[in-house]
C-alpha cells in the first residue's frame, strides 16, 4: 500500500515567520537557510539548517522563523495550511499582547462591595 504525500514549499525572507496550526505529523525539510522552530506548550526550540528534517511532535501552534533567507518544504497534515506572518504583523501582534498583559494586570482602585 502506498500513500502519496503532497507538500508545500515556502520561500521565506530573513526574520519572516510561518505559523502552522495543529501541524502534528508534518515534516519540515530545509533546503536553504536556517530556521528556528518552537511549538506551543514546549520549552524546547529546534534549529534546522540546510539538509535537516524535523517532524512536528504536537498539536497547537508551531512557529517557524527564518534566521536568513530560507526555503522549507512541508509534507504532511498541515503542509498547505501555513500562515505567513510578516515582521510588521509580528510587531503589531507583540504590541497587542503587551497591551493585553498590562490591561489584565490592572487592579481596581476601589474594591466593589458585594452583598
Amino acid at each position: 500500500m502506498s500513500r502519496k504525500t503532497h507538500g508545500t514549499t515556502f520561500d521565506m525572507t530573513a526574520r519572516q515567520s510561518l505559523g502552522l496550526p495543529d501541524a502534528r505529523g508534518t515534516t519540515l525539510r530545509v533546503t536553504r537557510g536556517t530556521l528556528w522552530i518552537t511549538q506551543e506548550d514546549d520549552t524546547r526550540d529546534v534549529v534546522l539548517r540546510p539538509g535537516d528534517s524535523w517532524t512536528v511532535e504536537r498539536q497547537g501552534l508551531t512557529i517557524v522563523e527564518a534566521q536568513s533567507h530560507a526555503t522549507v518544504h512541508a509534507v504532511g497534515p498541515a503542509a498547505g495550511r501555513g500562515i505567513v506572518v510578516t515582521p510588521n504583523a509580528r510587531r503589531w501582534l507583540h504590541s497587542l499582547r503587551r497591551a493585553a498583559v498590562r490591561w489584565l494586570a490592572l487592579t481596581p482602585r476601589k474594591p466593589l462591595p458585594y452583598y
